[in-house]
């Protein structure tokens, strides 16, 4: 047997074990856990900093530098959603205006 291989699979099987006890950690006492108000208050906006951490790189950059020209399709496309959100304030329609200016400048006027 390979070391490599017996190390990759550790590194596996460690990696499991991990995320099986932070995962299940709220499920494994008998008794609800009660949390703090301000972390609660904390946890609501949650799903949106994670989703934030991974659209602002791509907004921002291309192969991983900052963009250096305004003739890029990801701006208006930003932008537009950005006026929907504050005018509606849904995520999903926030999404969908995002996309629906983005797709026809990016694929076919190849911005």
């Amino acid at each position: 047997m390979d070391a490599s291989w017996i190390e990759s699979a550790l590194v596996v099987l460690g990696l499991a074990a991990i995320t099986v006890l932070t995962r299940s950690f709220f499920m494994i006492p008998e008794r609800e856990m009660p949390l703090p108000g301000w972390l609660k208050r904390g946890l609501k906006y949650a799903p949106l900093a994670a989703l934030t951490a991974v659209i602002a790189p791509e907004i921002v950059m291309s192969h991983g530098q900052l963009i250096t020209t305004w003739w890029d399709a990801r701006l208006p496309a930003v932008l537009c959603a950005a006026l929907y959100y504050f005018w509606r304030r849904g995520i999903l329609g926030t999404i969908a205006v995002g996309m629906a200016v983005y797709l026809p400048l990016h694929i076919v006027g190849g911005w």
